[in-house]
């Protein structure tokens, strides 16, 4: 079980499903069940106050699932050719294990992207969906205009390779230090939007919860196959990095689900993270010069990660479904810690009419 303090009205429980062991929280007693996702190098301990949040409602029962390779929940690779489909199953397999049979689902920026892909996976069970800061529908890096066309045709620029080796190699010796490149600066820095900062016992709970981040070749950041296209590498085959690739990622078909469910958006206005302009994006940071050999803009443009988002969700509504945008003002990527109570009365008010 998890060696960091849990949150008085927190617990953490465990299950066995017939995919994997899986760690989740919980948090109180209502008769409405909502599902939080968390994201890429991150856990489930992201959501404890946010959790009690919903729970001090009385309305509610929240679980936060730890997914395959962070947390506490057992470790196994990555099939990234399935895309995101190993955490879809795996969250299908929980939810079953759980008997939530109608449920709302809340998916923080990978968690997005799983949440959609559960919804297109397992239709029937959900009365709504909430995507917090998601990642564009097209994979994170390699792909340029809002339809999401490929820059390169081995899609060089997205995938294992693109991770930044000192924060890999931080994360591997549990680095919890304040220096350039350590999970706490990168949390700091991009997480959140400065100078936003958590208190000091929340901070050390969240710098936990990154370095629970299972660091190799089947989970994080994955494998890497070099290119002899700008920036020189291509995605692998296993890891979760290269699961969200363009090469094997694509969630264009959203807009077609035959089950529709009501869509919350929320994205912070100054999110560097999934942004148009991402200082994770090769794109952009060939375009601020920062790595050498950038072939320009009509080769490879920044990524337009909510261009993309919102052509897919446009799609959506055009086929039937609805969906609302929210951009919160003076927010980054993680508008549920940075502005919790709006988060909390965006989320209750969607769920409750829903």
């Amino acid at each position: 079980m998890s060696a960091t303090p849990l949150l008085p009205g927190i617990s953490q429980l465990k299950v066995t499903t017939n995919r994997l062991e899986m760690a989740y929280l919980k948090a109180g007693t209502g008769n409405v069940s909502i599902v939080l996702v968390h994201g890429n190098a991150s856990s489930s301990l992201f959501f404890q106050d946010f959790m009690l949040a919903l729970a001090e409602t009385g309305r509610y029962t929240v679980y936060a699932p730890d997914m395959r390779g962070f947390g506490d929940t057992e470790t196994l690779p990555v099939d990234a050719t399935r895309g995101v489909q190993d955490f879809s199953d795996d969250l299908d397999t929980l939810i079953r294990q759980l008997d939530l049979n109608s449920l709302h689902l809340f998916g923080w920026s990978l968690g997005g992207n799983i949440v959609m892909q559960y919804a297109m996976d397992y239709p029937g069970t959900l009365r709504s969906l909430t995507l917090q800061s998601p990642g564009s529908p097209f994979g994170f890096g390699g792909t340029k205009g809002s339809e999401g066309s490929p820059d390169w045709p081995d899609f060089a620029g997205s995938g294992g390779g693109t991770a930044n080796p000192d924060f890999v190699q931080r994360m591997q010796r549990g680095d919890r230090s304040d220096e350039p490149n350590s999970p706490r600066m990168v949390m700091n820095t991009f997480y959140f939007k400065p100078p936003f900062r958590v208190s000091p016992d929340r901070e050390e709970s969240y710098v936990t919860a990154i370095l629970s981040t299972k660091v190799g070749d089947g989970n994080y950041p994955g494998t890497m196959t070099p290119s002899n296209n700008w920036p020189t590498v291509a995605p692998g085959s296993l890891g979760v990095n290269n699961a969200i690739a363009p090469e094997y990622f694509n969630q264009g078909a959203f807009a077609d689900m035959g089950q529709l469910v009501p869509v919350l958006w929320v994205h912070g206005a100054d999110d560097q993270i999934v942004s148009d302009t991402s200082l994770f994006d090769f794109g952009f940071l060939g375009q601020l010069g920062a790595v050498p050999g950038w072939p320009g803009p009509e080769v490879y443009p920044p990524q337009p990660m909510v261009s993309q988002m919102r052509l897919v969700l446009d799609n959506y509504t055009a086929n039937g479904g609805t969906y609302r945008e929210v951009v919160l003002p003076d927010c980054g990527h993680s508008p549920h810690v940075e502005k919790q109570d709006e988060m909390v009365r965006l989320l209750t008010d969607f769920v409750d009419a829903s």
